[in-house]
């Protein structure tokens, strides 16, 4: 691993992701300010969606117990405290948004959503010690095992008192999915970081039954790849390839097979998910960055900052596995990329959303309700992780 790589990747994180975000909190209603439009001005009322504040919620968490930085966990308070606000006390679970005063904007209740905040909530409790956070944890836990499954999986999108409604949020390219990888996926996430933080073996089994599931419907041995959307059986609905997706899976659920520390479910899955990282290598990856997705052969070619960012992650990963040259220097060439293209070089910003092909930003907001730290910001801490892990492998 390179020193200078290394060096970049944790300036990046301590002196322009964090400090960023830092600056968006909200102390007058709380939280963190909801929207930055492309042209940098901020609009504290704005919605607050959950997803944004759970992301925000987990990398503060996450920095703290990295970093061991005092601002970082008074942030990771202030965001906890709107997590709570964002809670349905009566029926449980999370809402989709607030009003930036504190009001319900949306009040769907998306298993997407409760895993995130699962996810959040069980990095909090490991860097705060909350008992109150890993509570909260298990009540969405519950939850979601109690109103967003049935015999088959999981379920999508719900109103406040849990009946069924369409999946709009999770659902595009023309289908409506009642099924979908996605959110399979960050279920995954979700119970890895409960499990990480509790250890409980209800959360365990869970796991279990969800790389089943990810193991018999959602990867494609014939295409190297997942499949994205699916009716209720799980057919699949339309021919896309998500190579972010993909490459971002062949990382994140590695991470779970190493908590789960289960041998023989290793030894079947991770040759699955070297597959997925050895086919984006193919097919998505350029000197000029990560390309998106490919849908009926179709590839869009649109550079998204979380894609970036997980490709470089899903190839460090691979490495790590392998050692194999192509994975390093994949990683290298990403990281080369998003300095010099992806990151916004404009005072007061962050990375861009997205760029085309050609380097030019597209118009897109630098923060909104999916814009977020998580990604960009985990993919920093994880190179910390593992140069400190690989120290010997410096050059």
């Amino acid at each position: 691993m390179n020193k200078q790589f290394v060096s970049e990747v944790r300036a990046e994180l301590t002196e322009h992701i964090l400090p960023f975000w830092l600056s968006l909190c909200d102390n007058i209603n709380g939280g963190y300010i909801g929207l930055v439009d492309f042209d940098l001005l901020r609009h504290p009322g704005a919605v607050k969606g959950c997803i944004l504040n759970s992301r925000i919620l987990w990398t503060f968490s996450e920095a703290y117990l990295l970093l061991g930085d005092g601002k970082l966990r008074s942030a990771a308070d202030h965001a906890f405290s709107m997590l709570c606000r964002m809670t349905d006390e009566r029926n449980g679970g999370v809402y989709w948004s607030l009003t930036a005063d504190g009001q319900i904007a949306d009040s769907t209740k998306h298993t997407y959503n409760q895993a995130f905040a699962v996810y959040a909530l069980s990095a909090y409790h490991r860097a705060a010690g909350s008992a109150e956070a890993l509570e909260r944890a298990f009540a969405l836990f519950d939850a979601i095992e109690s109103h967003c499954c049935d015999e088959g999986g999981y379920l999508e999108a719900f109103t406040e008192d849990w009946r069924p409604e369409s999946n709009e949020k999770l659902s595009e390219n023309g289908v409506m999915a009642e099924r979908t990888m996605n959110t399979l996926l960050h279920l995954l996430e979700g119970y890895t970081g409960l499990y990480k933080a509790s250890k409980d073996i209800h959360v365990r089994e869970r796991l279990l039954k969800i790389f089943s599931i990810w193991e018999q419907y959602i990867y494609n041995p014939v295409l190297h790849r997942q499949e994205v959307f699916f009716d209720r059986g799980y057919h699949s609905l339309i021919d896309l390839h998500s190579f972010g997706h993909d490459i971002e899976t062949s990382w994140l659920a590695d991470q779970a097979l190493d908590i789960l520390d289960d041998e023989e479910l290793t030894a079947r899955i991770r040759p699955k998910l070297l597959d997925l990282a050895d086919h984006t290598l193919s097919a998505a990856f350029t000197e000029q960055g990560f390309v998106n997705e490919s849908e009926h052969g179709r590839v869009d070619e649109t550079r998204v900052w979380w894609v970036q960012a997980e490709a470089l992650l899903g190839f460090l990963n691979a490495w790590e596995h392998t050692r194999e040259t192509r994975y390093l220097d994949a990683t290298l060439s990403q990281w080369t990329y998003i300095k010099n293209h992806m990151i916004d070089k404009r005072p007061d910003s962050e990375w861009f959303w997205s760029l085309g092909p050609d380097g030019t930003p597209n118009v897109k907001p630098i923060v909104e309700p999916w814009k977020c730290p998580y990604h960009n910001g985990r993919m920093a801490m994880e190179v910390l992780r593992r140069a400190e892990k690989y120290r010997k492998d410096f050059v």
